[in-house]
């Protein structure tokens, strides 16, 4: 690696298995500039398609990237080929219901417990 200047290549896959690109990056991109590009290319036929950045999460190597680091920063080059491909997992958030919540915060606490004291 020659200083970590070169463009990093990175697809992004979606919860079905899906793709996103590849495309080639620069080292001082952000995470979160990563989220816009994953927002800005999702799949409209997709069931689940995020609203806003906070809505997704981006895994590379099994760590949840951090919105404020950059691409050099958040890579794990352990395990990496020299001119491959690097693949960030996209996690969507599911869209919070207000009425589920509202009903589970007024529906009287059950007694769940079987037992018994003699």
């Amino acid at each position: 690696m020659a200083g970590g200047k070169e463009p990093i290549e990175v697809k992004f896959r979606l919860f079905d298995g899906t793709d996103i690109g590849p495309n080639k990056y620069d080292p001082s991109t952000t995470v979160t500039a990563l989220k816009e590009f994953v927002l800005a290319r999702w799949p409209q036929d997709k069931d689940v398609i995020p609203k806003t950045l906070n809505d997704v999460k981006l895994i590379n190597a099994g760590r949840i990237l951090e919105n404020n680091k950059t691409l050099a920063e958040s890579r794990v080059p352990v395990g990496e080929v020299p001119g491959g491909v690097i693949t960030m997992h996209v996690v969507v958030r599911p869209p919070q219901s207000d009425k589920s919540e509202k009903h589970l915060s007024n529906s009287p606490k059950q007694n769940r417990c079987g037992c018994t004291i003699l």
